[in-house]
């Protein structure tokens, strides 16, 4: 069996995006700061608090879900309620994140013009792999 490389690929960088919230919770402070989670949450961790974990897990939670998506969009999995629907919300998501940059910068102003480049570039390149999923799978979802 042939799977859709685009939802393929989707997959794996919404399932290792997962992967790396997971591990700035059992790494800690230093790894929310390398990866721009903003001085205010490392401190929090550094302090033991339980809200960056918490926030950190349901971002994790929702990452694995789009990963299952996108696997069903590409036909690894069943086919999951509302694939169509969750793809295209998907899609949506990580190209506005990819491009709402300019405005997302004053929020966050702890993090750095580098961070900013690399998350957005990276964001909306995963929102075109799901695009291109779509658009390929569109009358099979």
């Amino acid at each position: 069996m042939q799977y859709n490389r685009y939802f393929l690929a989707g997959a794996v960088c919404s399932g290792a995006a997962a992967l790396l919230h997971l591990l700035c919770i059992v790494f800690g402070a230093s790894w929310y700061r390398f990866f721009g989670a903003g001085e205010r949450i490392a401190r929090l961790a550094e302090a033991g608090s339980l809200i960056p974990a918490v926030m950190t897990l349901a971002i994790a939670a929702l990452l694995s879900a789009w990963c299952a998506y996108a696997l069903s969009g590409a036909g690894v999995i069943r086919k999951l309620p509302y694939t169509r629907l969750a793809l295209c919300a998907i899609a949506f998501i990580y190209c506005f994140r990819g491009l709402a940059f300019p405005s997302l910068i004053f929020f966050f102003p702890e993090n750095s013009s580098l961070f900013w480049a690399l998350s957005s570039s990276i964001s909306f390149g995963i929102g075109l792999l799901h695009v291109l999923g779509l658009k390929q799978m569109w009358w099979k979802l």
